[in-house]
């Protein structure tokens, strides 16, 4: 049987390197790997992109999605070739749900850090040092910084049409410390989802703080196919 393929796709304020401590092992182990680049201009341009690399592979695809990532996941999903979730510190929207909707009730100290330039949505370095991956060392966090993709103001706005959680097994890694997407909101979203959960006492970025933990999670979506 073909191993399956990895596909990442990062989320707001990060590119395709920040599965970088992640993606090598799996790798090495035969599988073929792609990380997405996704432009954070629309969901539609974010869910075509990680169509191209759906496009790219053959056999059984887990799809592993971070942050905004989830909401890509949940929408790109939906393809016959994707046979398993993975969801890391992620959004999980429901059908006609945005993102501003599920988080203005849980608001967290990155909202505090955040700078909008054309529309266009950065944040501060202090906000990634102090309050997205805290738990990273300064030349890490600096590297997320100058490497972060600039989020379009209207993905908050967004509504999710058909959910692939729905209808695909789901793994979800709750990241303990996060003060990007509240735990709190984590675990009902993980909840509602019918995910396998894992918790993890880290910050926003948990691929990158404890990446052996995450691996381990991907890996159990990996053996179930």
């Amino acid at each position: 049987m073909k191993k399956a393929n990895i596909v990442f796709v990062h989320g707001l304020w990060a590119d395709g390197s920040c599965w970088n401590e992640v993606a090598p092992a799996l790798m090495a182990e035969g599988h073929e790997v792609i990380s997405v680049q996704n432009p954070l201009s629309s969901l539609a341009d974010d869910v075509a992109a990680v169509r191209r690399a759906f496009a790219k592979l053959d056999g059984p695809i887990v799809l592993v999605g971070h942050s905004w990532g989830g909401v890509v996941i949940t929408a790109a999903g939906t393809n016959p070739k994707v046979k398993a979730l993975v969801y890391v510190a992620a959004l999980a929207p429901d059908e006609g749900e945005t993102i501003g909707e599920l988080t203005k009730d849980y608001q967290t100290a990155v909202f505090q850090h955040l700078e909008v330039v054309d529309d266009y949505i950065w944040v501060t370095r202090e906000g990634i040092q102090k309050h997205f991956a805290s738990d990273l060392t300064e030349k890490e966090s600096e590297l997320i910084y100058y490497t972060q993709g600039p989020a379009a103001a209207g993905l908050f706005v967004e509504k999710m049409t058909a959910p692939a959680w729905k209808n695909t097994p789901n793994w979800y890694i709750l990241a303990t410390n996060d003060e990007a997407v509240s735990p709190e909101l984590q675990r009902i979203m993980s909840k509602r989802i019918g995910a396998t959960v894992t918790e993890i006492e880290s910050s926003h970025v948990p691929m990158i703080s404890k990446p052996q933990e995450v691996l381990q999670v991907i890996k159990a979506a990996i053996d179930s196919l």
